[in-house]
């Protein structure tokens, strides 16, 4: 959810800003701009639109400079215009300032500010803090800087630059992700790592309230007080090239392939064939400290919540422990009950989503503690959370979310069967049933990846429905809510998922001839009255693509089409079974032409509430 560039250097800063921002197109925006010091000013261009229409706008009137900082914006104040667009300055243009998150005080600020005579073109938040620190400046930006952020409540990443001292970015974070790049004569800061990866592996990961000073030559990183900070380097294993589309016609399709080797990835070194243990990374959980946990929370946003909600399944099947799925945006304001007997599981993709940050924050004040399950090293969930299991995806860059939450599946069966073992709840056979079925999960990925042509046919002949529903019982029902996420994001066509024992208590109304329904059927245990809810909408002149385990030809005479994943544990299933729901989803949006990678209104990393 938008995205920050900033470059201090010997090269022109244009090129390298509209290249990272290109990188972080994925995160979600709907406008986009630059501020560049050329010699002797500030020049901003900007628009709402898309990347192409700032470069176009650049080459009707080229700009350059060795200074400069870039943002694609998605709106929360204002709506998406050029003037609401970043970057925003101060009335005399000397002050250029990028920001990700909200200024919850900004209203108040305001109105103090034009008390004093300051004057607002925008609608935004964020037009208050130039202009904040134009108020504090008197020739030393950094001070200026910090006496400006003191006065600021709710969540920021800040970018900014000053005419009259240019040769220097200043940075500073709180509740929004931020890095800085660091190069050779050049040096960099970015909302995420792929918009700098071209130029440098080494980066620093900006904790909350620090500011980092950054010359062409030179970082230094210290506290809001002006306390120095000693910070370590990251640097980045993965390639520039793995945030590529790689031929694919979309990164979707790209990472939708790409979920065996993420599923072998992430069970890598954690569970092994020949081992009976399972390695939690450095997460060290003892016998008597289980003991003591009476309750698990899984909360999450979206497709991680989706994930969390099998995660309860497979917890509570094998672990024998409560546990409650939360939505991350409700959760704190429902009074949960909090206590050192509580164990919080956080899932987040990005690491940042801002409400589930909030929800890890509440848990860990309240003396619970906290295990994050992230892609991103580093993040900010990743740092605060008590202990860490990283889902090695790799980058995911379309905005709708595959291998992702695939991994996430992985972990939360990680760390169902650890809990089991250390309680005691299965024997070791039913522990090594249920691991060397999980190893063999990347086999059975890519056979399902390799029978696309159904669900190709589907999508062509249903494509132009306003509606498409999704059944499923117990598993398959969190699977179905993934499945009509999936289509919702992507396709914008209206998708429910129900639980088909639910149907007769209100949703079957819905049904009506020729509508498009999915039902999933893998749970043995509720087969047989799965069917009969098959029937039920069948009956109704519902129009069913069935998904079941090879093998089951029964099926074939309930539903007109059917798709087959290759037989595994029924506790195992939801991690082949969404592989052709999201197959299903792209080919739906691709013979819609829908933008599949960069969905209307959606963004990848929502770091605001």
């Amino acid at each position: 959810m938008c995205g920050i560039v900033g470059y201090i250097g010997k090269s022109n800063a244009v090129p390298v800003l509209i290249d990272g921002l290109k990188k972080l197109e994925y995160r979600g925006y709907d406008s986009a701009g630059v501020c560049i010091f050329d010699g002797c000013k500030l020049t901003v261009t900007k628009c709402k639109g898309r990347l192409s229409n700032l470069e176009d706008k650049i080459k009707d009137d080229p700009i350059s400079g060795n200074l400069g900082i870039g943002h694609t914006r998605w709106a929360t104040h204002g709506q998406p215009s050029d003037v609401n667009s970043h970057p925003h300055t101060n009335k005399d243009m000397t002050i250029g300032v990028v920001h990700n998150g909200i200024i919850e005080n900004y209203l108040k600020i305001k109105e103090w500010l034009m008390s004093l005579g300051y004057e607002f073109e925008t609608e935004t938040d964020t037009e208050v803090v130039p202009h904040l620190i134009d108020y504090f400046y008197d020739g030393d930006l950094v001070q200026a800087v910090m006496k400006a952020v003191d006065k600021l409540e709710g969540s920021y990443a800040l970018g900014i630059i000053c005419k009259n001292e240019p040769d220097k970015i200043v940075a500073v974070r709180k509740d929004s992700p931020l890095i800085v790049g660091l190069g050779k004569g050049e040096n960099f800061i970015a909302s995420d790592i792929p918009a700098i990866l071209s130029y440098t592996r080494d980066v620093y990961l900006l904790d909350n309230r620090e500011i980092a000073i950054l010359t062409k030559d030179d970082i230094k990183i210290i506290t809001q007080e002006g306390l120095p900070v000693n910070k370590e380097i990251f640097h980045v294993t993965w390639d520039a090239q793995s945030a590529e589309k790689g031929g694919y016609e979309h990164f979707m399709i790209k990472e939708i392939h790409e979920q065996p080797k993420a599923i072998k990835d992430t069970m890598t070194s954690r569970i092994m064939a020949d081992c009976d243990d399972i390695k939690l990374d450095n997460i060290t959980l003892t016998k008597e400290q289980l003991k003591n946990i009476d309750k698990i929370y899984i909360v999450a946003c979206g497709t991680a919540y989706h994930a969390g909600m099998v995660g309860k399944y497979v917890i509570e099947k094998l672990a024998r422990i409560p546990v409650e799925v939360d939505i991350a945006s409700e959760f704190r304001y429902r009074d949960p009950i909090l206590n050192e007997k509580t164990l919080m599981i956080v899932v987040s993709q990005s690491g940042e989503t801002a409400d589930t940050l909030a929800a890890l924050k509440q848990a860990k004040e309240s003396g619970s503690r906290v295990i994050a399950i992230t892609n991103v090293v580093g993040s900010s969930v990743a740092r605060e959370a008590d202990d860490v299991l990283y889902t090695w995806a790799g980058p995911e860059i379309a905005v709708a979310s595959t291998k992702a939450y695939v991994t996430q599946l992985i972990a939360m069966y990680i760390i169902a069967l650890y809990l089991a073992r250390l309680n005691e709840t299965i024997t070791i056979e039913e522990y090594r049933e249920i691991r060397d079925e999980m190893l063999t999960l990347p086999e059975k990925a890519q056979i399902v990846l390799n029978q696309k042509e159904e669900l190709q046919k589907f999508a062509a002949s249903n494509y132009m429905h306003k509606d498409i529903y999704y059944i499923g019982r117990g598993l398959d029902f969190a699977v179905a809510l993934e499945g009509s996420l999936k289509l919702k994001e992507i396709s914008y066509i209206h998708s429910d998922a129900y639980a088909a024992g639910e149907l007769k208590h209100g949703s079957i109304a819905l049904i009506e001839k020729g509508i498009p329904v999915i039902a999933l059927a893998t749970q043995s245990q509720v087969y047989d009255k799965m069917v009969s809810n098959i029937k039920e909408v069948v009956s109704r002149g519902a129009k069913v693509i069935g998904f079941a385990y090879e093998g089951n030809c029964e099926i074939e005479k309930t539903v007109n089409q059917t798709v087959y994943i290759p037989k595994t544990l029924d506790i195992l299933a939801p991690v082949l079974l969404v592989i052709p729901l999201q197959l299903l989803a792209y080919y739906t949006a691709v013979e819609k032409g829908c933008d599949v990678d960069k969905p209307r209104n959606l963004a990848k990393s929502v770091t605001v509430e």
